[in-house]
């Protein structure tokens, strides 16, 4: 893609819009066609590359779409649907709010949000359609109820989100359940997990632990991500509701239910306060939806803001960390939806999802019914 914009929207890295999925826009915001077709989607929420394999969880067509090998074309179609029987499907079946995606010892996990489950197949399908082999959260592939209809437990979901596999460990952002389930190795299916995170118990379920916001506390965790640095592993976690990212220096530190080191987006660990009107600046956050890594680098999905911050995770814990770059904004001021104007190639609206691989960040451009692949365009 050759940029339309006269600025590309993107301060302190050095990236570039690359590929456009989804249906091109005439200016303006642009809701999607009433019926779903191979080269469209309706508010995206995850995204994954796996070598040069692109899969898209189309959130409101109820579908995961797939890309054999990397597009080579704006608004190309996919190749693989699942949840659906073709690529003009969109009904809510199989699937209902895909959003979380991620491919693991070559198996495809997909949170089924809506239908309080992870589903499993034990490779990335080349057909489409094809059913899953196993299921997280439920009993079996029948259950749709949100923690099977009772109270949660160890092997129980309620709108699960967000789903990562990082030093061996498994991640499920269970965002209704306010807790991030923790499995000690890669689930293959109906596995109870091993740990939680963010409650005191595999039974508890309040808001910020029935009190105010706290150090080991979730309102809304949407996405975990971890760094591996000096023989340890880092745990981040989008805390979407309390507009933060929580961080442990050591996920250990995390499973054993001790406080978090720092957090992004707040000036102290018992604060969320939400900056809806005015100047955002590099520290502020609203509803983080994704939190990824790359190298040194976080990269935060700050939704509700219409950006993606680069933070750098060597930061100074003891300092309100700050981002060193901005995605989709002219400066860290901004904050409009696709800038108050037309949609651009390198503007965003509602942000969910990112992915990163080599050179390419992926974003689910939710508000914009799309993708964007940006591609790195001299190393920073």
């Amino acid at each position: 893609m050759t940029p339309t914009a006269v600025d590309i929207a993107c301060v302190g890295a050095s990236f570039a819009p690359w590929r456009w999925l989804g249906a091109p826009s005439a200016g303006g915001l642009r809701l999607p066609l009433a019926k779903a077709e191979p080269g469209t989607m309706y508010g995206p929420r995850g995204v994954a590359i796996d070598g040069d394999t692109l899969i898209v969880a189309d959130s409101g067509n109820h579908r995961v779409l797939i890309w054999r090998s990397m597009p080579t074309r704006d608004h190309q179609p996919a190749d693989i649907v699942l949840g659906q029987h073709d690529l003009e499907g969109e009904t809510p079946g199989l699937l209902h709010l895909p959003t979380g995606v991620g491919v693991y010892d070559g198996r495809l996990y997909v949170a089924d949000a809506w239908h309080h489950r992870i589903l499993i197949w034990n490779r990335v399908p080349d057909a489409n359609d094809a059913p899953p082999d196993a299921v997280l959260g439920q009993a079996d592939l029948a259950g749709v109820q949100e923690n099977r209809g009772a109270r949660a437990s160890c092997d129980t979901l309620y709108w699960p989100y967000g789903l990562a596999y990082v030093g061996g460990r498994f991640y499920v952002a269970d965002t209704g359940n306010r807790r991030v389930l923790v499995w000690h190795r890669l689930p293959r299916g109906g596995e109870p997990a091993d740990a939680v995170i963010g409650q005191p118990d595999f039974e508890s379920t309040d808001e910020n632990r029935g009190g105010p916001v706290s150090a080991s506390s979730f309102r809304w965790p949407h996405a975990v991500c971890g760094v591996a640095r000096d023989g340890r592993d880092e745990l981040y976690v989008a805390d979407a509701g309390n507009h933060r990212v929580l961080m442990w220096k050591d996920v250990r530190a995390a499973l054993a239910g001790r406080d978090a080191d720092g957090a992004i987006g707040q000036p102290n660990l018992v604060s969320n306060r939400e900056w809806p009107y005015g100047p955002q600046g590099p520290s502020a956050l609203r509803f983080p939806y994704f939190v990824a890594s790359a190298g040194d680098d976080l990269y935060v999905a700050d939704t509700a803001n219409n950006r993606v911050l680069l933070v750098d995770s060597r930061m100074d814990r003891a300092a309100v960390p700050a981002a060193h770059a901005v995605l989709g904004q002219h400066s860290f001021d901004d904050s409009g939806e696709n800038r108050w104007n037309a949609v651009e190639c390198d503007s965003l609206c509602w942000p969910y999802g990112l992915a990163i691989a080599g050179d390419t960040l992926a974003i689910a451009d939710s508000g914009n019914n799309r993708v964007m692949l940006w591609r790195r365009t001299a190393r920073d």
